[in-house]
């Protein structure tokens, strides 16, 4: 299996949603396509599962035009959409058949990928009936219901609540031994939690496409956190003239500084410290976390 996307683009009268976006999903991955709300995530998804069109670029699974592979792909939406008159069980049936599933091979199916999606029991119970996280799982069964080579899913446990949240991103990592996955979210410990690999969208723009490990070694900034007594916060003045310290920033009597050359300053910015007699609690390495990295790319200009 492995997904195309060439310098896809689309607009919408004159605001461009996707700009001349490409990347390529290979057999086996669980990608996190990440960015914050309004960057691109849901229209570039809905391109990939042909729900829409784009205007310039191309769409390929296994070499043919996505069109004609719709068979191979799963899609949860973001908000699935069920008739809440209908069991579980009339649920799946229905949507198989749409994708053009035999009655006869549905009958097999439903109760195995109920079991899978941990809703064995309720699949005579209406749908009106189910929990948020339970209308995730039941999304997540008709994805999954017709053996596809590549589930997309789009902001799957934004809506939920903490339990429901918890439930749906366990089942997303048993699934994803078993297929490949392309997941759009905006919160960033769940994309960390299930993917290896990031694809980060802003404006429309693929601007970040690589491993955690890599986005936080690359755009990680070491920093120095010193925590003082009410008593030396006249020492901050003194700090913010080093010619070493870069930036600070201060939080009460935290202070957070980011220096030329950490392992060399840290030593010096301590004996500076020692020598105003500065009561220190705390002096430590601070390291950038993924949501730091991902505002500095997305949100800060």
């Amino acid at each position: 299996m492995k997904l195309e996307i060439k310098n896809v683009s689309k607009t919408f009268k004159e605001k461009t949603a996707v700009n001349n976006f490409s990347m390529e999903l290979q057999m086996g991955e669980c990608v996190g396509l990440i960015g914050p709300n309004g960057a691109g995530k849901s229209t570039l998804i809905k391109m990939i599962s042909d729900i829409i069109n784009p205007n310039t670029g191309e769409i390929l699974l296994n070499g043919k035009k996505i069109s004609k592979m719709k068979g191979e792909i799963g899609y949860l939406p973001q908000y699935p959409n069920f008739f809440h008159w209908m069991t579980a069980k009339e649920t799946l049936m229905f949507m198989g058949k749409l994708s053009g599933l035999k009655k006869d091979l549905l009958v097999s199916l439903i109760p195995e990928i109920l079991d899978k999606v941990g809703i064995k029991n309720e699949g005579n119970s209406k749908v009106g009936t189910f929990s948020g996280g339970m209308k995730q799982r039941l999304g997540i069964a008709q994805a999954l219901l017709h053996k596809p080579s590549l589930i997309i899913m789009d902001e799957p446990v934004s809506a939920l609540d903490p339990v429901g949240r918890r439930e749906v991103l366990n089942l997303i990592k048993e699934i994803k031994n078993d297929t490949t996955i392309l997941l759009s979210t905006h919160i960033l410990s769940d994309a960390e939690e299930i993917c290896k690999r990031f694809v980060i969208i802003k404006d429309g723009t693929k601007i970040e496409d690589t491993t955690i490990t890599n986005l936080l070694n690359h755009n990680s900034e070491n920093k120095l956190i010193v925590e003082i007594t009410a008593k030396d916060e006249g020492w901050i003045d003194l700090v913010k003239k080093l010619p070493y310290v870069k930036e600070v920033e201060v939080v009460g009597f935290k202070i957070k500084l980011k220096v030329e050359n950490i392992e060399t300053n840290k030593s010096k910015l301590l004996k500076n410290a020692l020598e105003h007699n500065v009561d220190i609690i705390k002096f430590e390495m601070n390291n950038d976390t993924l949501e730091d990295i991902f505002l500095k790319l997305v949100v800060q200009e």
